[in-house]
């Protein structure tokens, strides 16, 4: 995606939940969760830990457990967006999550947030990745180089913008 200034990946990212079975490399795979750590935190806490998953056997495993996640499975890679029980882990941990699906944008690999915060499956997945109790999973998100190119109608800017007041 060379050329493609940080404007151009926010709004050209879309979910993505096919994937080629292209694997993603390490060097990429780290240079993401650098820019997810850099993400905004309260208070400077820096609350999360990525548990990025690349075994398809516990790919697979995740996504059995999750409700709308079955596509996981066919992902070559996952991460898990976990965060301390701080007060702001929910803030906290989308704002990294969404750093990783804009840096995966920005190598042209796909992604798709699926949820995790409050979910019944959480346990089930904190527990496939032994997560100590007090990690709080805030997202679950696939990787892979995109298999196709959604392009759901998003709203107008007339739609969503008010000035001054409502």
């Amino acid at each position: 995606m060379q050329g493609k200034t940080l404007l151009d990946v926010i709004k050209e990212r879309r979910s993505i939940r096919a994937f080629k079975v292209t694997p993603i490399s390490i060097n990429i795979l780290k240079d993401i969760i650098d820019c997810a750590r850099l993400a905004p935190t309260a208070r400077n806490l820096q609350p999360w830990t990525f548990v990025v998953i690349t075994e398809e056997k516990t790919i697979k495993k995740i996504a059995e457990a999750t409700d709308y996640g079955k596509f996981l499975a066919q992902a070559p890679c996952c991460i898990l967006v976990f965060c301390e029980d701080t007060k702001y882990y929910l803030e906290d941990g989308s704002a990294a999550t969404e750093n990783i699906l804009l840096a995966a944008k920005a190598y042209g690999i796909g992604s798709c947030w699926i949820a995790g915060d409050k979910k019944p499956y959480v346990k089930k997945i904190s527990e496939i990745v032994n997560a100590p109790e007090n990690q709080k999973l805030v997202s679950i998100i696939a990787l892979g180089y995109p298999d196709e190119q959604p392009c759901p109608p998003k709203k107008s800017l007339d739609e969503v913008i008010r000035w001054e007041h409502w």
